[in-house]
């Protein structure tokens, strides 16, 4: 039942989007698309609670950047801006790629990333390329900047950084409010399997990608670790 629930808290809200989101070319469009912005996408939640953090040297993460806060962005220094919830069409998106071009930062829409799905190896493969192509510093950010930028910002320190799986894992934490016991846990429980199948066996991160990265298999067993039918390691 609250499966159905958010399912159609989600419909209702894509409908919203596409009739008042979806548009700034007019007056009237880019105030129906602000109020969006601001209670639909609630970006007045994030006026003081931004969730940025440091993930390495010149290497941010964060939550929706209001226009304002990306030019504060831009006086600390960062010259672009990774947006990981996808080049859709919307207010939030729409009022990010103008204030970007405004303030002379680039702006790059990543596809392919959700807080309760894992993405396919093309897409964490397509993320790689882009880090290793971006100077810094630069920030990345989803909605809540809790369960994308923070799968992100873990496979940065994975395929950039060569971190531990430990250390990476930690950017999926409750104080940026990621819940693992969650939908969203299954991105959490990526890392776990790579550490128990991969990590102990001498395996580095990104041959494991190539070799024991199965999405499809890696849910079933959080479904499994979520209901307490294997080991609750981690």
């Amino acid at each position: 039942m609250l499966e159905r629930l958010n399912t159609a808290l989600r419909r209702f809200e894509a409908r919203l989007r596409d009739r008042y989101g979806s548009d700034i070319s007019t007056p009237a469009a880019r105030r129906a698309a602000w109020w969006h912005f601001q209670l639909i996408d609630h970006a007045f939640l994030r006026v003081f609670w931004t969730n940025l953090d440091t993930v390495a040297e010149g290497v941010y993460r964060s939550n929706q950047p209001s226009p304002a806060r990306l030019e504060r962005y831009r006086d600390m220094g960062i010259r672009t801006v990774i947006n990981l919830r996808g080049a859709a069409r919307s207010s939030p998106i729409l009022f990010e790629a103008e204030a970007c071009a405004r303030l002379g930062l680039r702006f790059v829409s990543v596809e392919g990333f959700s807080a309760r799905r894992l993405p396919e190896l093309a897409a964490i493969r397509a993320l790689e390329a882009l880090f290793r192509s971006l100077p810094r510093p630069f920030v990345m950010h989803c909605k809540s900047g809790s369960d994308r930028a923070g799968l992100a910002s873990a496979l940065y320190l994975l395929l950039i950084e060569g971190r531990p799986a430990a250390e990476a894992a930690r950017q999926l934490h409750w104080r940026y409010i990621h819940l693992k016991r969650t939908d969203t846990g299954v991105l959490d429980h990526m890392l776990r399997v790579y550490a128990r199948e991969g990590e102990a066996r001498g395996i580095a991160f990104t041959d494991w990608l190539e070799t024991g990265y199965d999405p499809a298999a890696i849910t079933r067993s959080f479904e499994d670790w979520r209901l307490g039918r294997a080991p609750r390691e981690g």
